[in-house]
């Protein structure tokens, strides 16, 4: 086991080679360590940048023994990493951070808000249903309409389904492959909200101030930030975060959605144990971003300031959306970050762009 805090000069491992890999690895480098990533793709945004590229299956044992053998600790880009991945590693000698705890309930959405119940965090109310038969009996007894959605992976509103009736759980069930699901009662809110937190291995947490978030088709469109809330609703926010970090043992940058109900409360959507889409305005909002918070947490360091410079607008740039660039580019108030991916097709995430304006 590497000795914390790592010092410059030493890789930090990457599970994942998409944007938020690259973008890891890019404050890591400017930190002074070098970066291992291991990817299936070997012309990955992430690998690109890497200092090292390991081209294999997440659960290669042989891509495994390599990443180990380089990286002083291994973090990951995306929840849904194979469990069985950080268990080799471990038994490499290698610390996966955040642990695996975490990365168990968030994989499973009924696993994810059983914990935040436990842990006197509010939610909407929910079933699970492991066939259609159990789906449609959940339906019936919570009552249409409801969401369902795969326990496990789907993102970007892929894996759900709306039920507007009961009689149609069964359908909707099939429809998202006969796998197991949770069913969700709608939220009356207001709006959806954000919290980017930090938790370091002293136990010490830096929490950013709340982002108001726009989706579309199930999308991340739009994050503005710092969002215009009340104090009881930033201690509200800030107190959900430090316990749900406390109660996974965390270690490193997490981000929770939150609905903003009409009475004030605050319930929690789900959250993901990693650097997030909602937080890009950190990149141009604060001293020191997300990505940088992450790699500081993650290999012992102090964790940073994350009091806001400025007010952001972040939009994700989709598609063709990209080749804007030029225009953007001319204006004095935006900052760009594209990924490098290759292929801009319709609702992928190319790149986003923060428009920077005085708090």
């Amino acid at each position: 086991m590497a000795e914390f805090p790592l010092a410059p000069g030493s890789t930090i491992g990457i599970l994942g080679g998409g944007q938020l890999g690259r973008m890891l690895a890019q404050a890591a480098t400017r930190l002074g360590f070098d970066v291992a990533v291991l990817e299936r793709d070997a012309d990955s945004p992430a690998g690109r940048v890497a200092t090292h590229c390991i081209v294999g299956a997440y659960g290669d044992p042989a891509a495994l023994g390599e990443l180990a053998a380089l990286a002083g600790v291994v973090t990951y880009e995306f929840e849904n990493v194979p469990a069985e991945a950080v268990t080799r590693l471990q038994a490499l000698g290698v610390e996966c951070a955040p642990g695996p705890e975490a990365l168990a309930v968030a994989q499973d959405r009924v696993a994810e808000k059983q914990f935040l119940n436990a842990s006197g965090v509010a939610t909407v109310a929910f079933a699970s249903a492991d066939s259609a038969g159990e789906a449609a009996a959940a339906a019936a007894a919570m009552g249409a309409p409801l969401l369902m959605k795969t326990r496990r992976e789907g993102y970007d509103g892929k894996g759900q389904r709306w039920v507007e009736h009961a009689t149609d759980a069964a359908a909707a069930f099939a429809e998202l492959g006969g796998v197991p699901v949770i069913l969700e009662a709608p939220a009356d809110f207001m709006r959806e909200l954000s919290v980017i937190a930090a938790r370091g291995r002293d136990g010490s947490t830096a929490i950013y101030p709340l982002a108001e978030n726009h989706h579309e088709h199930g999308i991340l469109r739009r994050t503005l930030a710092p969002a215009n809330v009340t104090p009881n609703v930033a201690f509200e926010a800030e107190k959900i975060a430090a316990r749900v970090l406390k109660g996974l043992n965390y270690v490193g940058v997490i981000g929770i959605e939150f609905f903003e109900m009409r009475d004030g409360r605050l319930l929690v959507n789900e959250f993901a144990p990693r650097v997030h889409n909602s937080g890009h305005w950190t990149q141009d909002g604060c001293a020191v971003d997300q990505f940088e918070q992450q790699i500081r947490a993650v290999a012992g360091w102090p964790l940073g300031p994350t009091q806001p410079h400025a007010r952001v607008e972040m939009l994700n740039l989709l598609g063709d959306e990209a080749d804007t660039w030029r225009k953007l580019a001319g204006e004095p108030d935006s900052r760009i970050h594209l990924y490098g991916k290759r292929d801009a097709k319709p609702g992928r995430k190319m790149g986003h762009v923060n428009k920077v304006k005085a708090l």
